[in-house]
């Protein structure tokens, strides 16, 4: 596969319907037996594998067209085998929240298999961070 960022979220972010700086965004670990990528997707309704709870992103940065934030931990992690993650915005119902991407190479330790122990998504820390457009 690759890291994308869904169509549909495009057209929020440049109508204005999603802010990376002020709305929650959160990340989930995604298992790619059980969801598939598709472009045509808008709200994590769509989203099946989800290993764990999803994490709210903190200290969120945009800088010249590239959006970043801390890495996220995920406490006591337990499921299936995690090959990917989304980037969401959370409204609080699933179908309502825009999905923003989908990346399963943009971070490291990936694929990893959930022990019961804490796990860090550590980002690209790169010149693309997290994305950049």
């Amino acid at each position: 596969m690759a890291n994308l960022l869904y169509p549909l979220f495009k057209e929020s972010l440049l109508s204005g319907a999603i802010n990376l700086s002020s709305d929650t965004i959160k990340v989930a670990l995604i298992d790619t037996g059980t969801y598939t990528y598709s472009a045509a997707h808008e709200f994590y309704s769509s989203v099946s594998g989800v290993v764990g709870t999803p994490q709210t992103l903190a200290n969120k940065t945009i800088a010249l067209g590239v959006f970043d934030a801390d890495d996220s931990t995920y406490p006591s992690l337990t499921g299936s085998t995690v090959e990917a993650y989304i980037i969401y915005k959370d409204t609080g119902v699933a179908g309502t929240s825009n999905l923003i991407g989908y990346f399963d190479s943009a971070a490291s330790g990936l694929p990893l298999t959930p022990d019961g122990n804490n796990v860090t998504l550590t980002f690209d820390s790169g010149a693309s961070k997290i994305f950049a457009l």
